[in-house]
């Protein structure tokens, strides 16, 4: 007579390997999907003054400093989390501000200075790693 044993299946966390840049580039691609994200600074303005936003990304490479101080004022006024970015040409092809050639590569990339995300989409381990960012500061 054979012994049998039952194993209960523990959950070992898994470290993650993926940057906030890289988290914030999937959870920008999933929220896109679910047409939960406004894009520049007129959507953008509205989103945050409507208080629909989640999430503001902000390019540092703005070049019109009104631009900033609105925006970090009705982040800060509204309690909405704010992250920065390199550059505006980067954020826009985050935000699906360009057209994908045959090989996957970005052509044509539209800069953004500003990307708001009023819609998560669906739950996922980047937006865990961009939850767990703005806990940590």
């Amino acid at each position: 007579m054979a012994d049998t044993v039952e194993v209960a299946a523990v959950e070992v966390p898994v470290a993650s390997t993926m940057t906030v840049e890289e988290a914030l580039q999937d959870v920008l691609r999933r929220s896109l999907k679910h047409d939960g994200l406004a894009r520049g600074i007129r959507e953008a303005v509205k989103a945050l003054d409507r208080r629909e936003a989640h999430l503001c990304v902000l390019a540092q490479s703005c070049d019109e400093k009104e631009y900033v101080r609105l925006v970090e004022a009705l982040c800060a006024e509204h309690g909405i989390r704010l992250i920065k970015v390199e550059d505006n040409k980067k954020l826009g092809e985050m935000a699906g501000l360009c057209k994908i050639d045959r090989d996957g590569n970005a052509r044509k990339v539209v800069g953004a200075s500003v990307v708001v995300v009023k819609d998560w989409g669906e739950e996922s381990e980047a937006l865990n790693i961009i939850l767990e960012y703005f806990k940590s500061q």
